[in-house]
């Protein structure tokens, strides 16, 4: 039974291939239709470019306009700021 099962599946997956195979060479057969399709796939590559870096902008947004109530955020600043003048201290002794 299990080796039917691999049997189906392998016949199904040979048929999927040869599809796609078949489907991209009628495809890239006419310079124009390659065209289209090197014009969609730039599209879909910028898409997904433009979807990635949509997602680093609140990071930016929140270094360069912090919120005067986030209290994890300003305590942070106050003991980066408190390190350099400990540092200068140190360095002027």
């Amino acid at each position: 039974m299990v080796n039917n099962v691999l049997t189906k599946r392998n016949v199904i997956l040979s048929g999927v291939a040869l599809s796609t195979i078949g489907v991209t060479s009628y495809v890239l057969k006419s310079p124009s239709r390659k065209e289209k399709l090197v014009a969609k796939l730039s599209l879909m590559k910028n898409k997904v470019i433009n979807a990635t870096k949509t997602e680093e902008d609140p990071i930016v947004e929140k270094a360069g306009h912090p919120h005067p109530e986030d209290i994890p955020d300003n305590t942070m600043v106050s003991e980066g700021a408190m390190y350099s003048v400990q540092y200068y201290d140190e360095n002027e002794k």
